[in-house]
């Protein structure tokens, strides 16, 4: 194995290359060469070779193009371009340079031939991260419509089933059968994501891309809800509605990947998480919608005019989206996938200042790709890949558990039945109108902050801190429905309980789990991992909609506000020992934060809760717990990888 090899790619495996420059004697992250791994005595090499790959892949990771002088960088980035059709010297010379910012870890002082132009514009990536093309944001502009069209999909309904149900004769609240048929005609649609909608993302993904899977599933919305205005029976509804899923699946799955791929790092979380920002702005547009059309008079011959007003009201977000979609770049990393990558260049030159940006992130992004696809895809089917390769495997145990705790910690329970709710509580139907619109304003003003938070204190810490707070909110909700009707306390209690629970929920398990479940998963496995990532929340959020009426019939409004807030508690302890932190990492470093057996983590998560007692309530001066990380393990051979160092994870892309 050449310790200075230089040569250019031979046959498209740029990862194959990289290997070669990269001895493991040399490397940061090693103490030994790929040759001696392979060579070793039978009784170290317990691994299969797929293994040993994956094993290397995390370490180089790390930094693929370490190792390689600038002359070998520069000599890269002309090959590239030869390999890919770029011909233009202009184009040539930003892959000169691109390919050594990006082996430098983006220290691009020490490269002569930038302009003062690319400096400044390098220089405004750390002093001014906002500042970024206007395509980048109309980029996320479509996807927060997306989330739009979402919210109002989920809350239009709050207040059109006060008066559809009494039309399709299923009010009686003290009727079990009516309580499920309310709650079947409310699911429906997230019944057809789950077991429909959500696994025709990566079909739709690879035959129309994001931006196609985008308008397709806004177009399906938008049929949908302009249907469920013309319905006249709750079985008509519960089918206009389970349509719906069909358009809602494959958006929720694919809108956050999209921001994700065309986001640069140390914005992505902050870009990605408008998806829930947007999404509690939908719900608070729904509300708004409620209220609007609450008075609206039937005219002859149209009975429910109000109701029927308000469920076709979603559809006009989904309308704009359809119309504006394609005006916006497709997703680079997408175009990569398809070997598109003259189209990928064209895609991130306008989600780019500078060409040298543009030429420096796509290199950077075509050799990790490149090194991943050899490493982590040999054969086997990709349901198999996530539930037997154990870096895929936590990163969907992970996944799962936020995106279901996303609907236990019982934020749709108040979304779709909040109206329900306050009449419950003592309010006029009005009044419990502007109550529930009270709480998507209050959802919607806090998940502002989570701009801010989501990268700064990270996704772990943020779920760790809000679900505690959350289950003592509905603790309190559901107690206030003990204290005496007909009181201002009994009134202002419950309403005050379910506000400060949004509060709370907005920019924690709100923002989340979405922002989360797009950056876990490697790439090539990423619209599947999402799928069911969707699939898991709609599956779960059809269960409270189905059951809530039901519920609280059963348990009384106390016992379903507990139910949720027992969950909460639940959620606190499942992130603490198998949800790890994925703050300001590339989405292809990840393999590293995954790749770590459970048990090391869960002793982690155990030691990190008894040092925040220690340190922060006792007050006692201890050193934090070391996070695992999968260059730390020791029990794949003996000669192990080496401790990695102390790195900005976004300084190159």
């Amino acid at each position: 194995m050449s310790s200075n090899s230089g040569d250019p790619p031979k046959d498209g495996h740029l990862g194959e290359t990289t290997e070669k420059a990269y001895p493991r004697k040399e490397s940061d992250h090693s103490d030994v060469s790929r040759t001696e791994i392979e060579h070793r005595p039978s009784k170290d090499n317990i691994l299969d070779e797929g293994d040993k790959q994956r094993l290397e892949a995390s370490a180089k990771l790390e930094n693929p193009l370490g190792g390689l002088t600038p002359e070998e960088l520069g000599r890269r980035g002309e090959e590239f371009c030869a390999k890919h059709g770029l011909t233009n010297e202009v184009d040539i010379r930003a892959f000169r340079l691109g390919a050594m910012i990006a082996g430098n870890l983006n220290k691009y002082d020490a490269i002569d031939g930038l302009t003062d132009r690319e400096r400044e514009v390098l220089d405004r990536e750390i002093t001014h991260k906002w500042s970024n093309p206007k395509m980048l944001y109309a980029v996320i502009v479509i996807c927060s419509l997306c989330a739009a069209v979402q919210g109002m999909d989920e809350t239009v309904v709050n207040g059109a089933q006060g008066f559809y149900k009494k039309q399709f004769g299923i009010d009686d609240t003290n009727s079990q059968r009516n309580s499920w048929l309310l709650g079947l005609v409310n699911a429906a649609p997230y019944i057809g994501c789950a077991f429909a909608g959500c696994w025709l993302t990566e079909p739709m993904n690879k035959v129309f891309g994001r931006r196609g899977t985008v308008f397709v599933s806004c177009l399906v919305s938008a049929l949908a809800c302009f249907w469920q205005a013309f319905t006249n029976t709750w079985w008509h509804m519960f089918i206009a509605r389970f349509a719906l899923g069909f358009g809602i699946g494959p958006k929720s799955a694919t809108t956050p990947i999209f921001a994700a791929e065309c986001s640069p790092p140390k914005l992505r979380g902050a870009l990605v998480m408008q998806w829930q920002m947007w999404t509690a702005f939908g719900i608070m547009l729904g509300y708004v919608m409620d209220l609007a059309f609450f008075a609206v008079p039937d005219l002859s011959g149209i009975i429910g005019l109000n109701w029927r007003l308000m469920m076709g009201s979603a559809l006009i977000p989904a309308v704009i989206v359809c119309a504006m979609v394609y005006f916006t770049p497709e997703s680079p990393r997408w175009y990569l996938t398809k070997n598109r990558h003259s189209d990928a260049y064209k895609s991130i030159c306008q989600l780019r200042f500078e060409k040298v940006q543009a030429a420096r992130d796509l290199f950077y992004m075509d050799t990790l790709l490149q090194i991943e696809k050899e490493t982590m895809h040999i054969g086997q089917s990709k349901i198999k890949e996530i539930l037997t390769i154990r870096r895929n495997r936590n990163a969907m145990l992970a996944s799962e558990i936020v995106m279901f705790m996303q609907q236990f910690c019982g934020v749709n329970a108040i979304a779709y039945y909040s109206t329900e709710i306050f009449i419950q509580g003592g309010f006029s139907t009005q009044s419990a109108l502007a109550a529930s619109l009270g709480f998507g304003i209050v959802n919607f003003l806090f998940a502002l902050p989570a701009f801010y938070t989501i990268d700064t204190f990270g996704r772990r810490n943020l779920l760790l801190t809000t679900f505690p707070l959350m289950s003592l909110f509905l603790f309190f909700t559901g107690f206030s429905f003990w204290i005496p009707e007909g009181t201002t306390a009994h009134v202002a209690c419950i309403a005050l309980g379910i506000y400060l629970y949004g509060v709370v929920y907005s920019p924690g398990e709100g923002p989340v789990p979405f922002t989360y479940s797009a950056e876990a998963y490697p790439l090539y496995i990423r619209p599947i991992g999402m799928s069911l990532a969707t699939a898991t929340t709609w599956l779960f959020n059809s269960v409270i909609s189905l059951t809530w009426p039901a519920l609280t019939l059963a348990w009384t409004n106390q016992g379903a506000f507990s139910w949720y807030a027992a969950w909460n508690i639940v959620g606190f302890f499942l992130v603490l020992f198998f949800v790890p932190e994925t703050k300001e990492k590339t989405l292809e470093e990840l393999d590293a934060v995954f790749n770590v057996p459970l048990r090391k983590f869960m002793r982690y998560g155990l030691a990190q809760y008894f040092y925040f007692w220690s340190h922060y309530i006792l007050r006692r001066d201890i050193a934090p717990p070391k996070v695992p990380h999968a260059t730390d393990e020791v029990e794949y051979t003996e000669h192990q990888f080496s401790k990695e160092k102390e790195h900005d994870a976004t300084a190159r892309v």
